[in-house]
């Protein structure tokens, strides 16, 4: 079997670990373990909709916001500009990492930049999911309204005006009445409790209060680090066919989660980044409404159920059930060039030994037409039909593998296929949650 590492950690000074699926592809366990080789952990995209859960031992940490590295005091920790806050989130992680005796303070940055999420947000999603017409399968944790006011300006408000309390208090009390007006709009007849400005104000300037001492213009400490030779490891949030701008629009998230959200969402250019890991489960999931090509729908007793439940597909923020299906190459080579990949990390290969015979969409047809190149556009792959070739099962349990000569020739097979049809060296697998549960090529 031939696998490279493609870039190496020595030579790579600023790294990009991004999904290349719709998200939950096991990042953080990467990250986690990429983290060793870096000075700076930086997350650029997203909010707390976005959960990662890294597995310590015996402990297993669920995160929604704070970076994956943040459980490693010896590391910068940063949630620069382009990631959106809700306030008592981020002190809620905060507390839960204090409270398994793990030191929080110094390694951990916060932009003064970043978008805050307020109360309004989370009823503007909540009064718009409501609806069966406009709904897209949000989290509903505020996000998108909270990026819609970024981009509007009019309404946004960033971490740093927290801290400016007469400032903090007039924003409010100009946005909080617009806000009411739209949420009773939305509403659609119901009757809805007004939000009162002063009470929000009070609520998020005690939160500054606590989250001054993490307050920092990122994008100045970035690139000081830059200037000395540290190294800088990117965590996009979601995976890339969920990108705002690239993915299956309009059920994506707010933001880019591909790799062309960095440069915007933290003030280090695209070209410091030189290396970039592409990350794909074995197989395929999606959480929330949009197309899905490969997805089994196979019923309570199919294929589909019995691998949701031995890959524990349900959602780290949420604990919604994830539509899972067969791995779909169009579309992970088109974000793998779209990222510009380096190599990739198939993660989650422990979970296809409950299968017998497995299935990799290798082309779609599109009117009859044979195709191999992924429409991002949701109208547009809703009518495609996969194209499958199928490989033989290994029926044995991975999960003791630490080396690729210790995989079942079957399974070996299967991610040399995959290597083939991206086009890229496969540098990691992955056949369990636990650290070492990882095949490092």
């Amino acid at each position: 079997m031939s696998l490279s590492a493609g870039g190496s950690a020595d030579r790579a000074n600023c790294t990009c670990v991004v999904g290349l699926q719709w998200g939950d592809e096991a990042k953080g366990k990467l990250v986690d373990l990429l983290s060793d080789q870096h000075d700076f952990v930086v997350r650029f995209n997203g909010g707390a909709n976005a959960g990662h859960t890294i597995v310590w031992g015996d402990r297993k940490f669920k995160l929604s916001l704070l970076p994956a590295g943040v459980l490693k005091p010896h590391l910068k920790s940063v949630i620069a500009n382009g990631v959106v806050v809700y306030p008592p989130r981020f002190l809620e992680e905060i507390d839960q990492i204090r409270a398994a005796g793990i030191d929080v303070g110094a390694n951990l940055l916060l932009s003064d930049h970043a978008h805050v999420i307020f109360p309004y947000h989370l009823e503007e999603e909540r009064l718009s999911e409501s609806s069966d017409e406009g709904a897209i399968g949000t989290t509903g944790r505020g996000i998108g309204p909270c990026y819609q006011d970024k981009v509007g300006r009019a309404c946004g408000v960033r971490v740093g005006e927290l801290l400016r309390p007469d400032h903090l208090r007039e924003r409010l009390h100009y946005v909080v009445p617009r806000k009411n007006r739209m949420l009773q709009a939305l509403a659609n007849g119901k009757e809805t409790k007004p939000l009162d400005a002063d009470r929000i104000a009070d609520e998020y300037l005690k939160f500054g209060e606590r989250i001054q001492p993490f307050i920092a213009d990122s994008v100045h400490v970035l690139h000081r680090a830059l200037r000395e030779g540290k190294r800088l490891l990117f965590e996009a949030a979601q995976g890339s066919l969920l990108d705002v701008d690239h993915g299956t629009y309009p059920f994506v998230t707010s933001s880019n989660s591909s790799p062309a959200g960095i440069w915007p969402g933290t003030g280090v250019p695209a070209r410091r980044i030189n290396r970039i890991l592409g990350v794909v489960k074995a197989y395929s999931s999606r959480v929330g409404r949009g197309p899905f090509p490969t997805e089994l729908n196979d019923g309570p007793d199919g294929l589909g159920e019995r691998i949701r439940k031995t890959g524990r597909e349900y959602g780290t923020v949420t604990g919604r059930p994830r539509r899972v299906g067969w791995l779909d190459v169009v579309a992970t080579r088109y974000t793998a060039s779209l990222a510009s990949a380096d190599e990739i990390a198939v993660m989650l290969l422990d979970v296809l030994s409950c299968v017998n015979e497995l299935s990799i969409c290798t082309a779609y047809e599109i009117n009859g037409k044979r195709c191999i190149e992924f429409p991002a556009d949701s109208y547009a792959v809703e009518q495609v039909k996969p194209i499958y070739e199928t490989h033989a099962g290994w029926s044995t349990d991975v999960s003791r593998a630490r080396k690729l000569s210790d995989l079942p020739t079957a399974a070996r097979r299967y991610l040399d296929r995959i290597g083939e049809l991206l086009g890229l060296p496969i540098s990691v697998v992955s056949v369990g949650p636990d650290r070492d549960q990882t095949i490092m090529v």
